[in-house]
């Protein structure tokens, strides 16, 4: 006889909830039905198999799982009931048989957990993708056995020709409705089965970006630029101090504070993986520092006043602010540009093309790889290959100088 019972997963998830499953045991051979419901450890109690009544929605998720564990107790019992003998595993596939998952409550787990883990603008701009989906999909509802190749076909080529999007762009499209479904399998509400990724199915493929970082010359420029609004000037002077400590984030450039520099170091946190990072504080930044040291007072310990009236432990204000202020710097950037003669495109982001750009092949790999602060070397070589040339260019002189 099978038997059927709430339990708590071991796995936690990256907010440090667990997940509550139907598990269904028969032969000694257990499975697992996700409920989508994730709790703290303190609030379940492992006793009863049920959520403690500390927990605020108590009642609401209890009276849930007690609807669950009696669609599938009933599902069991057909089972149990049918002549030919059935494993746990034929038990959980009728269990899904009539149930129709929707794709797009995944999706709201997935945008939640995103909200949860403080990711506003990753949140933002996922959300704006699936709504464009939906517009495709034209309906608020998507079963995963409809979610195909062929349609994952026909959503590319809508996205890539009728809304004149890049293949960079339709990838991540893609991306994100994969990790919907993985997430999907891994809650254990739909099967492997029918997984439209990979080999002979839909590939995704990262296509190359040109990285384009200014010159030597070029930021000389920009270093000695004159007769620029304060607001141009201040633009400029945010994007050295990034290019100046190895590309930093704007931010994270926006968020540094007098605090963060000692013995002349910076030390700072990164927002965007939380790593530690220190570097010594150049020359040529220390000028510009000493400059916003004298013109503002230290009440407010921020270098760049852009977020002085913002709660720093307000996440979401945060991320907000700071795409309104990147929008504005950037445009300033432009206007700089312009006047100095330098014809690439100008933004915030280049700051860490450029510093690549320059060290080329000059610095070690894994040096490299410490001040980009990348996780993996092999991020670091896909990411210098954009501007080492060196071996190339000589190669193809070898060849045709005769």
């Amino acid at each position: 006889m099978a038997t059927v019972k709430a339990v708590l997963r071991k796995k936690k998830n990256p907010e440090g909830c667990y997940p509550i499953a139907i598990r269904i045991t028969k032969d000694r051979k257990s499975s697992y039905l996700g409920t989508g419901q994730h709790i703290e450890e303190k609030h379940w109690d492992e006793k009863n198999r049920c959520i403690r009544k500390s927990h605020p929605n108590a009642n609401i998720i209890n009276n849930f799982l007690i609807t669950k564990i009696a669609e599938a107790n009933k599902k069991v019992l057909e089972a149990e009931n049918n002549e030919d003998y059935q494993t746990v595993n034929a038990i959980k596939k009728k269990i899904r048989q009539n149930k129709k998952i929707n794709f797009f409550a995944v999706a709201d787990m997935h945008l939640e957990n995103l909200k949860n883990r403080e990711k506003h603008h990753q949140y933002d701009t996922e959300l704006g993708r699936l709504k464009k989906f939906k517009s495709f999909l034209r309906k608020n509802e998507l079963s995963f056995n409809e979610l195909n190749v062929p349609l994952l076909k026909k959503f590319e080529t809508y996205l890539l020709h009728d809304k004149k999007r890049s293949p960079r762009t339709v990838v991540n499209y893609l991306i994100l409705i994969r990790t919907i479904y993985n997430l999907a399998i891994s809650e254990s509400l739909v099967d492997r089965g029918r997984y439209p990724f990979g080999k002979g199915k839909v590939q995704i493929r990262i296509p190359e970006s040109q990285k384009i970082g200014l010159n030597r010359k070029e930021i000389q420029k920009l270093e000695n630029a004159t007769d620029l609004t304060e607001a141009q000037q201040n633009a400029v002077h945010v994007w050295l101090i990034s290019f100046y400590f190895a590309g930093i984030r704007v931010g994270d450039v926006l968020k540094l504070k007098w605090s963060d520099f000692n013995d002349g170091r910076l030390v700072y946190r990164m927002n965007k993986n939380s790593k530690l990072v220190t570097l010594k504080t150049p020359d040529k930044a220390s000028a510009i520092l000493n400059r916003y040291r004298e013109k503002y007072s230290l009440d407010n310990d921020l270098i760049f006043h852009y977020l002085k009236d913002i709660d720093l432990d307000d996440s979401q204000k945060v991320s907000v602010r700071t795409q309104t202020i990147t929008r504005n710097l950037n445009r300033h950037l432009k206007k700089v540009a312009t006047k100095l003669g330098i014809t690439k495109k100008m933004s915030m982001h280049i700051a860490r093309h450029s510093f690549g750009n320059i060290s080329g092949d000059k610095i070690p790999i894994q040096m490299l790889q410490k001040l980009y602060r990348h996780s993996s070397i092999t991020t670091t070589i896909n990411y210098q290959a954009n501007f080492i040339h060196k071996d190339a260019d000589k190669a193809l002189d070898s060849v045709i100088n005769f």
